[in-house]
């Protein structure tokens, strides 16, 4: 009996393990016909976009599936959306038998009102936040005498839903890498047209990337760059990288910051010695007599009774080493005729 209990358990975790194994797969299945993720426009909708599954997978409770504008995303299993639902001068019916994420619901006008864009019906769907996607009230269809049509849409770029009343204004937006050119809004005119200049949307790319002195730069060397482009810089030996060598191409055009590659700096107090690491040393004591970028070094400088001495700090910026006010260099004779007298060699104040 210990031996089947034994097994069954075996069997058990086996199971459990390969449960969870297809369902991490499934979290990172992609759907090539998902659009991408837009999430202004999923915004401007009242629509809250869950995470992104893309590159990254999902928990164990979430599926990676396709979310309409929020693209794929992580959404819950066995998600749905409320039901039933009302609506003012309309009526609802689910499409389906259920009202589970995905599914559609259809809203229809009662007799004599119809939605901004003329209709009389629309299809609303299952977000991935538990709510239905946005539809356009029903209104009094006398009331559509001021009405334009919905406004053209553009390549690349979305605008913002109605109600199309004349003297009203509609945003546009383009898609990350791509910039408005033209006007941001158009006007519903008093003759139920679009005002006549309708935006478009151009892709934003960056020029080369400029040279950093010291460097050599990681990339597909091109003209132009589309956003989003990352190069990389390499620091030359021995020379220190201050900031991020990752540099991106941003959505204005222009690149992020680039980095500077540092020089090291030469230790100047060559007869006394210097606190370097937390290491009392002479300048030849360190590879080079030199210090990286950012390091500090402590000097040792003389009391005004010239009896004792105290430290003063200074750090190498660029190559740059700068000895402090209070140091002075001893002379050759200090240095090899009385070298417990340096001032580094004298009992500190």
């Amino acid at each position: 009996m210990p031996r089947l209990s034994s097994l069954l358990l075996l069997v058990v975790l086996c199971l459990l393990y390969s449960e969870g194994t297809r369902e991490r797969r499934v979290s990172n299945v992609t759907d090539p016909k998902c659009p991408p993720r837009k999430r202004n426009m999923a915004a401007l909708t009242g629509q809250t976009c869950q995470r992104p599954c893309e590159r990254r997978g999902c928990a164990k409770s979430r599926t990676c599936v396709c979310d309409g504008e929020c693209g794929m995303s992580c959404i819950q299993s066995g998600l749905s959306c409320p039901w039933p639902v009302t609506f003012e001068n309309a009526e609802a019916n689910l499409a389906q038998d259920s009202s589970r994420f995905g599914g559609f619901m259809e809203v229809m006008c009662n007799p004599g009102f119809r939605m901004a864009n003329g209709q009389e019906a629309a299809t609303s769907r299952c977000q991935g936040d538990g709510r239905w996607s946005f539809t356009a009230p029903c209104e009094d269809a006398l009331n559509h005498s001021s009405l334009c049509k919905p406004p053209p849409e553009i390549e690349n770029g979305f605008h913002e839903d109605g109600p199309y009343k004349t003297g009203n204004e509609v945003h546009y937006w383009c898609d990350y890498g791509y910039q408005l050119k033209g006007p941001d809004t158009l006007l519903c005119q008093e003759n139920q047209e679009w005002s006549p200049v309708t935006p478009a949307c151009q892709p934003v790319y960056c020029s080369r990337p400029a040279n950093v002195a010291e460097a050599t730069l990681v990339a597909v060397h091109q003209s132009e760059y589309p956003v989003g482009t990352v190069i990389y810089y390499l620091c030359n030996k021995d020379f220190y990288l201050d900031g991020s060598n990752r540099v991106v191409c941003q959505e204005n055009g222009t690149w992020s910051q680039l980095p500077y590659c540092r020089a090291r700096c030469p230790i100047l107090a060559k007869r006394s010695r210097i606190i370097y690491q937390k290491h009392k040393l002479w300048f030849y004591e360190i590879p080079e007599g030199l210090v990286h970028h950012g390091e500090s070094v402590t000097f040792f400088c003389r009391s005004q009774n010239k009896t004792c001495s105290f430290r003063a700090e200074s750090q190498c910026f660029d190559g740059q080493l700068e000895l402090p006010d209070c140091y002075d260099e001893p002379t050759y004779l200090q240095y090899y005729l009385f070298p417990k007298r340096v001032v580094s060699e004298i009992p500190t104040c």
